[in-house]
């Protein structure tokens, strides 16, 4: 018997992660498991943590609307 937890990987594949059948049995036993988080990575920013580091951080300035991030027309780039 192998020293996987199958009844456990099936069930967070299939319920947890939704995989279909097809794609849970496709995966490589590592690729599962960084799906599954156990890559030792740090977690996902949260919006709630977000929303800490944005308040103790704060811009300090004014948010650049669309247009200011667009580059000038220029007449001598037409071809």
């Amino acid at each position: 018997m192998s020293g996987f937890d199958w009844a456990g990987l099936m069930r967070a594949g299939l319920c947890d992660l939704r995989l279909t059948p097809d794609v849970f049995w496709r995966l490589t036993p590592l690729e599962l498991k960084l799906m599954l988080g156990a890559d030792g990575a740090a977690p996902s920013l949260s919006r709630a943590r977000l929303d800490e580091l944005v308040a103790a951080f704060p811009d300090g300035r004014k948010a650049r609307t669309d247009d200011e991030y667009r580059r000038p027309d220029r007449a001598d780039c037409s071809p």
